[in-house]
């Protein structure tokens, strides 16, 4: 039976799912439509890992390979080490049976909970729902929106000193090699050391003919030499120090990359107490924040946080997260994510905020070279142009490789921290080594998957865009790079089979791309950027933060392989901030907007699947009513006295029900909306003063991870007179 799979994930869009869904639903059940919701936030994968709820991403991973398959999915948490551990201690204290965190894994139990923990770190749930690739791009409404409003951008100076700092050399780029499967296999990776001993780090590795396969490694002593070259660098010129990664989807490596910034930036700490700090299991990955925590009950902890105050003093000035809360860019390295953390210092001057709480130029560090030249290149044109325009830009669409876990070394468990100096290598069933490096003890060694099938649907994605849109479409490949050359090979192999006669699609490396881009945008001109997972991540960051102000406004489609689709609403990267402004004040600033967008291709697919007529008049009243939410302007505003998530979902039904009401397609919908309609409009001062006059205090929603559902509920539907509008209807 036909029926749409609305997520339950986590922080701020979790919040806003308990205001929100119960109209959906309510709106839904008249034309027929099921809308049902399945658990996949952080908390829940942790109790299914332990047997303790169901496995609803495993279930909803199988559903995704099926024609049946409509699911909408929220962000949700990629995981961090200390995000997990928060998570297992808060579960725990609600009076879960679930382990701790086993850091330093000894017996059986600790190592099987530990492979467990494993399974819901970094971005666990993408890969497994999305079993299509991306087609993600501005609706036209909220286009025209940022046109007519257009948001705050901060101006440039063609002095401005902001860069990006990157290696270059000796860094996965660099150290790349990729070849192309011939035939099906199974794999091993191996770790042969200067004594000829050999260590199996994974085994089994299942490949098809046709798969493109990466290894590639970072050396970490030229790591540490060139950040304590950026750290002296960025003192030297006077700018700001931070440091970029991705400490979650790269959940195992850029973890390690970080603890070597936190390292870099405080030898005089680790030279004096490293040893002390290992010894009680306190880790730099973990970050500054809680190291700092963590040293409370050793007995120089005094003594490590003034070694801390002094690196800070003696150091360049540190960007800042919270500089009302002393909160570093080093504190959490879940805290500054690339694709969320460079579009924000783009849009403000070039600028991050200082120790002083004043915005200064900054020393984007970006230790991999792969992707740093697309930042860079914007920040140049910004230097040598001027801000972007949001009222004549145009925009860039993407339409990304992801299906079937096109890893691009993100959430997966071929990453290893070298333990001995020797040589890895990838191994066929055969014998035959496909590729190998030469490493040292520290070193980061990573391989990757990328199957045959989604590349050749990733090709058929762009040329059908490029064709419906009329946009000229770019794919974003470096013949420099051993994995890009590979996909460039098959990339002008498949293009061969569609008609591209009238299209404009190139192929260029991300810095060439970028500059390209930019020069159309600055013409009020679109162009779909054609990417790998990783940049699809980054670029549908990077230009909607310039184009929108948010990248949570954006349409993402993913039509599936096998038919079905998967609809996700937007970026969650500011939600924690969310969830603390509404646990302090009574205030959910998320802006649901990515979820009414994908409602509307949801309930479209439905009404094909079920052969559902209402649920397309469902759809497109859905559609105007969001249209008239933007030009009335009653999205959520940031500070308490407005409108906030639920006032915009109020306004959203009041909109949706006007037009039920006034269409013509479906008489008995027009009939049943009719009074709903007419009674949100007569209670609408009454409804948004019971909605606003709750702001303004701190409420209890019974956990961060896991909130207590009655609890939240009740704080985020507050307006009895609408409750009971919804519930009559």
């Amino acid at each position: 039976m036909a029926k749409i799979i609305y997520t339950h994930t986590d922080e701020a869009p979790l919040l806003a799912t308990y205001s929100l869904l119960p109209i959906v639903q309510a709106y839904a059940a008249k034309a027929g439509v099921d809308v049902e919701t399945r658990d996949i936030s952080l908390a829940g994968r942790i109790l299914a890992q332990f047997g303790l709820v169901d496995d609803a991403l495993a279930e909803l991973g199988e559903l995704a390979t099926t024609p049946e398959a409509n699911i909408i999915k929220l962000p949700n948490i990629s995981a961090s080490i200390p995000q997990l551990k928060a998570a297992v201690k808060e579960l725990q204290e609600q009076g879960h049976d679930i382990p701790d965190y086993p850091e330093n894994p000894q017996t059986d139990a600790e190592k099987e909970a530990r492979a467990k923990y494993d399974k819901v770190k970094g971005s666990a749930v993408n890969p497994v729902l999305r079993e299509g690739n991306s087609d993600r791009r501005a609706p036209a409404s909220v286009k025209n929106y940022a046109k007519a409003h257009p948001h705050r951008m901060g101006a440039w100076s063609s002095d401005s000193k902001t860069n990006v700092a990157t290696m270059g050399e000796h860094d996965f780029r660099s150290n790349e090699k990729s070849v192309v499967l011939e035939s099906d296999d199974t794999l091993r990776i191996e770790l042969v050391a200067a004594d000829g001993s050999t260590t199996v780090l994974k085994d089994g590795i299942t490949v098809l003919a046709g798969e493109v396969v990466d290894g590639t490694y970072m050396d970490v002593a030229a790591l540490r030499r060139f950040l304590t070259e950026q750290v002296a660098r960025a003192k030297a010129e006077g700018v700001l120090f931070s440091a970029h990664l991705k400490a979650t989807m790269m959940k195992v490596s850029d973890p390690i990359i970080f603890g070597h910034v936190v390292q870099a930036f405080f030898p005089t700490l680790f030279e004096q107490y490293g040893e002390q700090l290992k010894a009680a299991g306190i880790s730099p990955n973990d970050g500054l924040g809680a190291l700092l925590n963590a040293v409370e009950s050793l007995p120089d902890g005094d003594a490590i946080k003034a070694a801390v105050q002094q690196g800070l003093a003696e150091g360049p000035a540190l960007a800042m997260v919270d500089s009302d809360k002393g909160i570093t860019n080093l504190h959490v390295p879940s805290d500054v994510i690339i694709d969320a953390s460079m579009p924000a210092m783009i849009r403000t001057s070039g600028h991050m905020w200082g120790p002083d709480g004043e915005e200064a130029d900054t020393l984007a560090v970006i230790p991999d070279s792969s992707y740093a030249g697309v930042y860079q290149t914007v920040i140049d044109d910004c230097r040598a142009n001027g801000a972007f325009d949001p009222a004549t830009m145009g925009s860039v669409p993407n339409v990304g490789l992801m299906a079937k876990a096109a890893e691009e070394y993100g959430s997966h468990d071929k990453t290893f921290e070298i333990p001995a100096a020797g040589t890895v290598r990838i191994v066929t069933s055969g014998g035959d080594v496909l590729m190998e490096h030469d490493v040292q003890p520290g070193d980061i060694w990573r391989a990757c998957q990328t199957k045959d099938e989604p590349i050749r649907d990733w090709v058929k994605l762009a040329v059908t865009r490029a064709r419906a849109s009329g946009t000229p479409a770019v794919f974003w490949l470096d013949e420099t790079r051993a994995h890009d050359a590979q996909l460039i090979a098959k990339v002008k192999e498949y293009l061969a089979d569609h008609d591209t006669d009238g299209l404009t699609i190139e192929i260029m490396a991300p810095a060439e791309a970028t500059a390209y881009s930019l020069e159309r945008i600055r013409r009020g001109e679109d162009t779909i950027s054609v990417t790998g997972n990783v940049l699809r991540d980054y670029n549908t960051d990077l230009f909607p933060i310039l184009e929108l102000g948010t990248s949570a406004k954006m349409l993402s489609v993913v039509p599936l392989m096998n038919g079905g689709g998967l609809f996700e609403t937007g970026a969650g990267g500011s939600a924690p901030k969310h969830v603390q402004q509404l646990v302090k004040e009574n205030y959910l600033r998320w802006d649901s907007l990515g979820e009414f967008f994908a409602l509307v291709p949801s309930l479209e697919l439905y009404a094909e699947q079920a052969g559902t007529p209402g649920a397309k008049v469902l759809a497109d009243a859905l559609d105007r009513a969001t249209g008239t939410l933007l030009n009335e302007d009653k999205s959520p505003t940031r500070r308490v006295g407005g409108i906030d998530n639920r006032g915009s979902h109020f306004y959203l039904a009041l909109y949706w029900a006007q037009e039920l009401a006034n269409q013509t397609e479906d008489a008995d919908l027009a009939a049943a909306f009719k009074p709903l309609a007419e009674k949100l409009a007569a209670e609408e001062e009454t409804i948004v003063a019971e909605l606003n006059g709750v702001q303004g205090s701190s409420v209890d929603i019974g956990g961060y991870y896991r909130p207590d559902d009655a609890k939240a509920s009740a704080v985020m539907r507050p307006s009895q007179t609408f409750n009971d509008a919804i519930a009559g209807l």
